[in-house]
């Protein structure tokens, strides 16, 4: 195997894995980025969202030589002082939280394209991330929030 240069959260890093291997499994066991979570392997429930290029992508499902001179992002890229985190802590949203992650990632990636979204944008944008705790109504509430109290919303900190 030979070595790869990926970027991630604005850093080059280089890795050593089979271009098919899941960028999950980069990101969690080489680089030890566990904030992206693995949820159910087949890409359907969302608790391994990141962003390629600013758009949000499935890292399980996602090879490492689909992530090649692109921009990843994950969720320590965002800082941890992203209006959608800011609106997550300050609405309580998470119960269990191990879906949170991918929920925030998705909804970036909304922001980043929609800053004013609707009801349909964010229904659109969420579609397939999987709450076991059903919290939606909270992450609708934090979304709408994190949409009013930030214009032009950035996928990543720089």
């Amino acid at each position: 195997m030979a070595a790869t240069s990926l970027d991630i959260n604005g850093k080059t890093v280089s890795v050593t894995a089979a271009p098919d291997t899941p960028l999950l499994w980069v990101l969690r066991d080489e680089l030890q980025l566990t904030g992206t979570k693995y949820g159910c392997g087949i890409a359907q429930c969302g608790a391994c969202t990141v962003h390629l290029n600013g758009q949000a992508v499935r890292s399980c499902q996602t090879p490492i030589a689909a992530a090649v001179g692109a921009k990843i992002t994950t969720i320590e890229g965002l800082g941890g002082t992203h209006p959608l985190q800011e609106a997550w802590v300050k609405l309580d949203v998470p119960q269990c939280g191990y879906c949170q992650s991918g929920q925030i990632m998705s909804a970036a990636a909304l922001l980043a394209e929609k800053p004013k979204p609707t009801d349909a944008d964010i229904d659109a944008a969420m579609n397939g991330n999987i709450c076991r705790c059903g919290a939606y109504q909270r992450i609708r509430a934090a979304i709408k929030d994190a949409a009013q109290n930030a214009s032009g919303v950035a996928v990543a900190k720089a």
